[in-house]
């Protein structure tokens, strides 16, 4: 008997265990989901801003206007 007892202890231990588990998993999906949100829409208020656009190639002084209309943004 005393075994079946502790068999059962184990067994309740394991399921709240189980559930734990569950409701940890869901935590991270949530804030998985909140974090890809909060990223969207710091993207969408960079992209309200009209960014310029680096169109690439050698032109140090093309670059520096750039990152000075980038920074104006932040």
């Amino acid at each position: 008997m005393a075994a079946q007892k502790t068999n059962a202890q184990i067994a309740q231990t394991l399921a709240a265990i189980a559930r734990m588990m569950a409701h940890n998993a869901a935590d991270r999906v949530a804030q998985t989901t909140r974090m890809g949100g909060e990223e969207e829409l710091r993207l969408e208020r960079f992209m309200k801003n009209n960014p310029p656009i680096f169109t690439g190639g050698y032109d140090p002084e093309g670059a520096q206007k750039w990152i000075e209309g980038v920074e104006r943004i932040f």
